[in-house]
């Protein structure tokens, strides 16, 4: 028996505010026909979708405000078993890191409600608790992320990024502190002496701070002695949830929105869905690849970036959408 497809997409063009969007609710529509080609339901049960379109009002369950991109957050991820799809088109932003789980770049990605501006934005570590951590046993979750400042916006820990030539960087958090440990144990192990001992030092509290800086809130700080290599990944990606995301851009760049054929959409949603017409399953490697290809073509400086919950073999594994 086929696995339950759920989806959840949101659309918030800030109509008549001054930080007024023009393309999101298109990207909405337009994603959802994409889905209903890859048989996702668009029954009430199976599909959620939140806009700031005129048909609802701010009383609406479809009204996207914090409060309820939250809760349908919270309905997609909870039933074991499940394809999941999530789709935002909207303003992205930062915030100071209130809670230091982000390490040396002190904020925090957001999403940005409609009601933002009474309820606030809602940070990257409340978006990883609630679509990773809360996620039922057994779902795999495809994230589509069209906004600013996305790149970290779910808090994933194997980020990778294509450049103009086509060649994949892995920027991967975990990995880069246990590296440090690594090298910090190896100097230790070889003998060595007090200059060496310092520089050990220094290595090994590096990596204790860049995971504590991964850290989300709450969670009881380690001390430095007996760490051991591979030790940290327990702290940040030891979930091993089968979520990916595919962002519009770097954390530290904005994403367009763009008019391309004389309608209004965001710039990675309508490189996404161009990518998908061409190949009904690419690999990973190959939607990233061509994600950076189409934008550099259209003249978009934004960066699109893919996260990952677990490590991947990007060459060979089809998107799970």
């Amino acid at each position: 028996m086929a696995p339950r497809k759920k989806s959840l997409l949101i659309g918030i063009n800030y109509t008549n505010s001054k930080h007024e969007l023009k393309g999101c609710h298109a990207d909405v529509d337009n994603v959802a026909e994409f889905l209903s080609y890859r048989g996702y339901n668009n029954s009430h049960q199976d599909r959620v979708i939140l806009s700031d379109n005129a048909a609802l009002s701010p009383s609406s369950p479809y009204w996207p405000s914090g409060h309820n991109i939250l809760a349908a957050m919270d309905w997609l991820v909870s039933e074991p078993g499940c394809t999941l799809f999530l789709h935002y088109s909207g303003h992205g932003a930062q915030i100071p890191d209130y809670d230091g789980n982000r390490g040396g770049t002190g904020m925090d990605d957001t999403i940005v409600p409609v009601d933002w501006e009474t309820n606030g934005q809602i940070s990257s570590t409340l978006l990883h608790e609630h679509l990773v951590t809360n996620m039922a046993p057994d779902c795999t979750l495809f994230i589509l992320m069209d906004c600013c400042h996305s790149g970290s916006a779910v808090e994933l820990p194997y980020v990778y990024r294509s450049d103009a030539e086509g060649r994949i960087s892995l920027l991967d958090n975990v990995r880069k502190g246990v590296q440090l440990v690594a090298e910090a144990h190896e100097l230790f192990s070889r003998g060595f002496t007090f200059d060496k001992a310092g520089e050990a030092k220094q290595l090994l509290a590096g990596a204790t701070d860049f995971f504590r800086g991964l850290k989300h809130a709450g969670e009881q700080q380690e001390e430095e002695e007996g760490l051991q290599d591979g030790q940290f990944v327990g702290q940040y990606g030891s979930e091993k949830k089968m979520v990916t995301m595919f962002s519009g851009c770097r954390d530290d760049q904005t994403s367009a929105d763009a008019s391309i054929g004389g309608e209004s959409t965001g710039a990675m949603t309508w490189a996404f869905l161009q990518i998908m017409r061409q190949d009904q399953n690419p690999t990973y490697a190959r939607t990233l690849q061509l994600t950076r290809q189409l934008l550099d073509e259209q003249n978009y400086k934004q960066i699109p970036q893919l996260s990952c919950g677990v490590d991947i073999e990007l060459d060979n594994m089809t998107l799970l959408v």
